[in-house]
């Protein structure tokens, strides 16, 4: 067989690692022979690719570093920034369903950028953590940007595959055969941002500025190195030649990273409009609506993309979760349930079927679930686990049962806010009022976007008589969340007796 079929047909296969060996064997008999030259190009380069249409993850220093001016008071429902918090009919308020440290409710995936949101201040940055269990932002590149295929790259023994410093640029940039595999390659492989803007520079001078592909590639390399407004006028340059999905879900990145969610929104409708049912422009659609805190809509667009994609997660575990937090958990366990049908076996589905199964009141299937998610749990979920094991041995009236599993959780993971809290109103039941102060100022300061240990620790000084320290918490309670009733009554309360003295 003649090898370079053999190693088209192992590159069609995804077998990579047969083709570069290939492809590197026939590059030793003859190093000018363009044709394993560009396969291997495309092998080494999808061993690495990461789909960039997903959502990225804002890193610290681009969070520190941003010199886009933003308006630091933006007009309510046009900042992702400054998202009010459910109101009103916009779905269960943050007294039902729990918020992220950034103030964001709980999605119903874990996605880039849901947990740290967009910090707005060196202190919040370094505050905000990247995922449930650790409690540091992300600092540098992710690794969507490190060269994953370095390690496991067949390179000849004299070094690299390419010197990329040594390419005339400009010579590869008129070989439409060559050039957009060189282009990926540097971009994806190598991670040189600056050379593969050179190359795409070169190479739309060379298409005499009519190839929409390489317009589509200048706004990704400004995009990635911050230029945000080249990007944009990129993006829209490339649409205007060709109208392409992936072109509008990059443009729409470019707004959220401004901070323009209805510009953003604009642009996804404009999409939808000439490629209707699109499952990616819906869905980003309905991740703006859950950033700006409009559960609503966000759940409407996940329902559209169901319409379109039965079996996209995403949308399902959204929905299920939008149900939960509804108070509908009938509803949401035949969403969780349809998951599990798909394959999706792990420690979170367990988790969530469990509660749902105890506030549907299916009392015999709850403890087999948590049961399953304990031992698929990993150290950074195994504490929620615990936790929420512990509310439903509260709901049993098991309080012995649920202080050792609040315990449990804060021997997982030592953070666990929610657990300190829960600790607190337990030991307060017991008597033991020094004890419950520690742990809801312990949680009050782990978990700065709760108000619930806020306002027990205002609660239990006013009863003790401590109506000052009282009332400069509960203040803060408010500041958290600004609707809970019980602080509102505190407040009044405690501003009456001042007013008398």
């Amino acid at each position: 067989m003649d090898p370079l079929y053999l190693a088209l047909t192992c590159f069609r296969k995804r077998k990579f690692d047969r083709c570069i060996e290939i492809c590197t064997n026939l590059l030793q008999r003859n190093p000018y022979d363009q044709a394993p030259w560009s396969l291997k190009m495309r092998a080494l380069t999808e061993q690495v690719w990461v789909d960039e249409v997903e959502g990225d993850e804002e890193v610290l220093a681009d969070a520190l570093m941003d010199d886009n001016s933003i308006a630091t008071i933006a007009r309510p429902g046009t900042s992702l920034k400054t998202a009010p918090p459910p109101t009103g009919g916009q779905g269960p308020s943050q007294a039902v369903r729990p918020s992220t440290q950034s103030g964001r409710p709980l999605s119903g995936v874990m996605r880039p950028g849901t947990q740290s949101g967009r910090p707005g201040t060196i202190d919040q940055a370094l505050k905000t953590p990247r995922t449930s269990h650790t409690a540091r932002p992300v600092s540098a590149a992710t690794g969507r940007h490190v060269r994953l295929g370095t390690a496991s790259m067949v390179s000849p023994s004299d070094g690299p595959f390419l010197n990329i410093a040594r390419l005339n640029l400009a010579k590869y940039a008129g070989l439409p055969h060559l050039s957009r595999a060189l282009f990926e390659y540097i971009y994806y492989h190598e991670n040189n941002v600056r050379t593969a803007l050179d190359l795409a520079a070169l190479a739309t001078e060379a298409n005499s500025y009519k190839d929409w592909w390489w317009k589509q590639q200048l706004g990704r390399c400004y995009f990635k190195l911050a230029l945000f407004r080249d990007a944009e006028k990129q993006f829209k340059s490339s649409l205007a030649q060709q109208e392409h999905i992936t072109t509008y879900l990059l443009l729409g990145r470019v707004y959220v990273r401004l901070d323009q969610p209805i510009t953003a929104l604009e642009v996804y409708k404009n999409g939808l409009d000439h490629f209707p049912q699109e499952v990616m422009l819906s869905t980003a659609i309905a991740r703006i609506h859950e950033g700006l805190n409009d559960l609503p809509k966000a759940v409407t667009y996940y329902k559209d993309v169901l319409n379109s994609d039965s079996t996209n997660i995403e949308a399902i575990a959204c929905i299920a979760t939008n149900h939960f937090y509804s108070d509908q958990p009938e509803l949401a366990l035949r969403f969780y349930r349809r998951l599990l049908q798909m394959g999706i076996y792990n420690c979170e589905i367990f988790n969530n079927l469990g509660l749902c199964c105890f506030y549907a009141q299916q009392y015999d299937m709850t403890l087999s679930c948590f049961e399953r998610a304990l031992r698929l749990a990993t150290d950074e979920s195994v504490a929620d686990v615990w936790y929420n094991i512990g509310h439903v041995a509260l709901g049993l009236g098991d309080i012995n049962l649920a202080y050792q599993c609040f315990r449990l959780a804060l021997v997982s993971n030592n953070d666990h806010a929610e657990a300190y809290n829960n600790l607190g109103v337990l030991e307060h039941k017991r008597g033991n009022l020094e004890t419950a102060r520690a742990f809801f100022m312990t949680a009050s300061s782990l978990g700065p976007h709760l108000f619930q240990p806020l306002f027990n620790h205002a609660s239990l000084s006013d009863s003790l008589g401590d109506l000052q320290t009282s009332y400069v918490i509960v203040q803060k309670a408010l500041a958290v969340f600004p609707d809970h009733v019980d602080s509102k009554d505190l407040l009044k309360k405690l501003q009456v007796h001042f007013q008398s003295l």
